[in-house]
């Protein structure tokens, strides 16, 4: 398997089967950051998982009600905030090389996607 990196407006994700520690990235087109594949296993499943709690409570809000939803490993922390159509992703590392990044709503649904064929986890 070789070396992949998916990209769109506002988000790239990677997946590097043969690199000794860091197998996954994260990022926007201004930043990435690497991940080990256990972060990126955690990222994928979390994201997989914010959407679907936005997807399960949009039918309980009202139009403009905004909500925020996280979830977190040992590893890492995410959050979802906006709108159940449109929300900001947010990943701070909670672990080794802690780090922080920020995804605006118009990348989440390209980032979601792209993480659900990675097929990594």
């Amino acid at each position: 398997m070789e070396r992949v990196i998916k990209s769109g407006l506002g988000w790239r994700i990677g997946w590097n089967p043969t690199a000794p520690e860091f197998k996954g990235l994260v990022g926007t087109d201004d930043w990435a950051f690497e991940l080990t594949e256990a972060e990126l296993n955690d990222f994928c499943r979390l994201l997989a998982q914010l959407a679907d709690t936005m997807r399960q409570i949009a039918t309980e809000l009202m139009d403009q009600e905004k909500i925020a939803c996280e979830a977190e490993s040992d590893l890492l922390w995410m959050e979802v905030e906006g709108y159940p159509h449109a929300y900001n992703l947010r990943l701070i590392l909670k672990t080794g090389r802690c780090a922080e990044g920020q995804w605006n709503d118009s990348a989440v649904p390209g980032l979601l996607q792209a993480s659900e064929m990675l097929k990594v986890f």
